[in-house]
Parts: C-alpha cells; structure tokens; sequence
C-alpha cells in the first residue's frame, strides 16, 4: 500500500484549499492541476530555472510554477513568474529584466479564472 504523505505546512495546506475552492467556483481546471502538483511530496515538485521560463513564455503570458524558482540562466522578457518560493538571486533578476515575481495566493486573487497563465515544471 502506498505511504500517503500529509502535509504539515499550514500555509502550504491553505493554498492548496483555496486553489480547489476556485477551480470549482471559477470552472478553472488550471488551479486544481496546480493543487494536485503541490499535494505531491516536495522531493517532487518542480524546479525551474529562468532561462527555462524564457524560452517558454510568450509576452503576455504569465509564468506559474508549482515549487521553485532558481537563478541559472537569464531572463530576456517582462514576464510575471508566480511560484510557492523563489532563490533570492531569481528575485533580483526577474526584478532587473523589468519583470515582476507573485505568490501564487496573488495570482489567484488577481487572475481567478486563471486565463493566459503557462505552467512550467
């Protein structure tokens, strides 16, 4: 039988209620895949770099990653990365490419219906 991991991070199990709470409200499926990738073991989750989001993310598109963001790399476009957590050097480059970098709580906020978002990871 598999071992079923329960998550102790009050933060962490928050978003992940409020994420399935505004697929179900919004018909957003985007939040629910985004709840299923956090409820998996954090050995799991995504990690990407910003050279990887620069080559995938159109203009007006909005980058989210489901884990972290790591610094390796360049970022060549104003983009609006949101993660659950960044390295402290991708935060000063997304700052000075003109980018801008959310919580993932904030993009739910401002975008519910989860239009022009890319998932990464």
């Amino acid at each position: 039988m598999a071992k079923k991991y329960l998550k102790t991070n009050p933060a962490l199990t928050a978003l992940i209620h409020e994420l399935k709470k505004q697929a179900n409200e919004n018909d957003a499926p985007i939040w629910k895949d985004v709840a299923l990738r956090l409820q998996k073991p954090s050995k799991n989750w995504s990690e990407v770099n910003l050279d990887r989001i620069s080559r995938y993310i159109g203009d007006k598109e909005t980058a989210l990653i489901p884990g972290k963001v790591l610094s390796d790399g360049n970022l060549t476009k104003k983009v609006t990365i949101a993660a659950w957590s960044f390295s402290g050097k991708s935060q000063e480059k997304i700052k000075n490419a003109g980018g801008k970098y959310v919580t993932i709580q904030e993009l739910i906020k401002s975008n519910p219906k989860g239009k022009d978002i890319r998932i990464l990871g």
